[in-house]
């Protein structure tokens, strides 16, 4: 299952959440993302964890619980969705001209 954690100080790496996550079961993967100019995290990540039961324990157990005096916010992970192109020209798929 796909976790969401959102609300990360961002002082923390991805191995302080691996061990918070490991300890409701196995993890595969980590993954804090991060601001792609300044490098620095942009406060959510997400968790990949094999069990769903384990998963949904750790959900449980760690949402609303403090890390680095930030209330963490953990959830399911929604399945991505495509956002709409937030150009400064408008539609580029229609560039019919008015005039």
């Amino acid at each position: 299952m796909n976790i969401y954690v959102g609300n990360i100080p961002k002082s923390t790496d991805e191995q302080t959440i691996r061990d918070l996550f490991e300890e409701y079961g196995s993890v595969s993967e980590v993954k804090l993302l991060r601001d792609r100019y300044t490098g620095e995290l942009r406060g959510f990540g997400f968790v990949t964890m094999e069990s769903d039961d384990e998963a949904q324990n750790a959900i449980d157990n760690i949402n609303n619980t403090d890390l680095g005096g930030r209330t963490l916010v953990v959830n399911k992970a929604r399945p991505r969705t495509e956002r709409p192109n937030r150009g400064g020209y408008g539609n580029r798929n229609n560039n019919q001209r008015s005039w």
